[in-house]
């Protein structure tokens, strides 16, 4: 394990993270959000059809959940600017070494510089099986978001999906190449959880279907 699975991993996901916030997130939506509860803030509005009373004819709308929007968002911010500062910590002593890179990002794949015991603790931790790095948590955090932005929308799914790879695809050619083993095992993760996502979906329609069919 070293601080480059660290650091890709975060290109990727942070990325991803902040490229889908600025282009999904509609200009009118506030912070303010004031539901108190996780069910009542789940983003999902019932609007009944004008059309009928019944349960089965009330159109479903989503919108954002702002406020896991921006919880997210705070922390993502606070997790890499620790990150960024253990790369620095450690940089600093190699000096010579870094200024014969173009950016941090040629230094650290470089792998030529050496990371004292204290920080390779803390990389290994951060990119562990359930360490805040690692594939569980940072696929999870990618999901989320997702789902907070589209406010669960199963319409948006793939257009989701594809936010995510266009953002990994940037992260590596921010990286300069193919990212390290933990960041590809995390796309897959989040792939497959998309793969989930769009099989459940299918599967309550479907079930909707059925029902509306047998009143």
């Amino acid at each position: 394990m070293s601080v480059n699975g660290v650091t890709s991993t975060q290109a990727a996901s942070a990325y991803n993270s902040y490229t889908t916030y600025e282009n999904k997130v509609p200009e009118d939506a506030k912070v303010t959000d004031t539901r108190e509860s996780a069910q009542e803030n789940s983003g999902v509005v019932y609007e009944p059809s004008t059309e009928s009373k019944t349960a089965s004819s009330a159109k479903k709308t989503y919108t954002p959940d702002t406020n896991l929007i921006n919880k997210l968002k705070a922390d993502a911010e606070t997790r890499t600017a620790q990150l960024r500062s253990l790369v620095e910590k450690m940089m600093s002593g190699q000096a010579n070494t870094y200024g014969k890179a173009n950016d941090i990002w040629q230094f650290l794949r470089s792998g030529n510089y050496t990371v004292d015991a204290a920080t390779k603790l803390q990389a290994q931790a951060d990119i562990a099986d359930d360490g805040y790095w690692g594939v569980k948590q940072t696929s999870d955090r990618i999901i989320d978001f997702a789902n907070a932005l589209t406010g669960g929308d199963p319409d948006k799914i793939e257009e989701m999906r594809e936010a995510f790879k266009k953002g990994y695809a940037q992260a590596e050619k921010t990286w300069g190449g193919s990212l390290p083993d933990i960041s590809k095992r995390t796309y897959d993760a989040v792939m497959e959880k998309f793969d989930k996502m769009a099989e459940d979906a299918k599967k309550t329609t479907a079930k909707a279907e059925e029902e509306d069919v047998t009143k």
